[in-house]
């Protein structure tokens, strides 16, 4: 009677693995390059939770359009802005009502000396440097905001001769962490992220010197049939999930 139920017991535990694996599926995701750190931590606990795995691409978000316009097999696009992905659904190539904002980002103007950048930003107009990094404003909505706030400060055209321009606002990171420019506009997560802050010196920029930066997420069409597509987007918008964005800096939506 004992390896009866011994026997019955195993087949019960193999049937109940066995229907966890189908259940559990794969998203592959687009995500924001600054927002690629955050992601690692909210997917480990997505994972955790529910057994879907992600496999991702990061890089800026412009340039994510085009691939997925063209075709890409992403399934969730995670972007720096809310404008590409309601373009995205505009033109069909993600679901219709799946966008939402999912976090606020910062910008800060950061160098890896530290004692470099003041409180105030007026490093800016100060000349002690040589080069400014920023992410390419055509793809990237953080060198977007960077140029508004160079256009605020009224120094366009006295930095203009200094910048450095990224392909997306991880290069721009890149760039000033090895030195290769002394500043650089990067995201706020980037330089104070919870688990391993970032030596160096950074000025918070005001948001009124720039337009918001407001992240949005969404189903695309490729991932409208995937259960753990629909599954991940739901888990960012779970309080464990605001929790880890918010401990990045990010503000949320109201």
């Amino acid at each position: 009677m004992m390896t009866f139920r011994r026997s019955r017991l195993l087949a019960v535990l193999v049937f109940l693995a066995l229907t966890a694996g189908v259940r559990a599926g794969e998203v592959q995701v687009a995500v924001a390059a600054n927002f690629a750190v955050p992601l690692e931590k909210i997917g480990a606990g997505f994972t955790a939770a529910t057994g879907h795995t992600l496999k991702v691409s990061a890089g800026p978000t412009g340039k994510f359009y085009a691939q997925i316009a063209a075709g890409a097999p992403f399934e969730v696009l995670i972007a720096a802005d809310d404008e590409t992905p309601k373009k995205l659904v505009a033109v069909g190539h993600a679901v219709a009502g799946s966008h939402f904002t999912y976090a606020i980002g910062r910008l800060v103007l950061w160098s890896a000396k530290p004692g470099f950048v003041d409180a105030q930003g007026a490093v800016l107009g100060a000349g002690r440097f040589q080069h400014l990094a920023i992410a390419n404003p055509k793809v990237a909505p953080y060198g977007a905001a960077a140029l508004q706030v160079m256009k605020a400060r009224g120094m366009t055209d006295a930095l203009a001769p200094k910048l450095v321009t990224a392909e997306s606002i991880a290069q721009a990171f890149q760039f000033v962490s090895t030195g290769n420019a002394e500043l650089g506009f990067v995201a706020l997560s980037q330089v104070a992220a919870p688990h391993k802050p970032v030596a160096g010196s950074y000025w918070l920029v005001p948001t009124d010197l720039h337009g918001p930066i407001r992240q949005g997420a969404v189903l695309l069409r490729a991932g409208a049939g995937n259960p753990a597509a629909r599954a991940l987007l739901d888990h960012l918008k779970s309080p464990a999930a605001q929790d880890v964005i918010r401990s990045f800096g990010y503000g949320i939506d109201p």
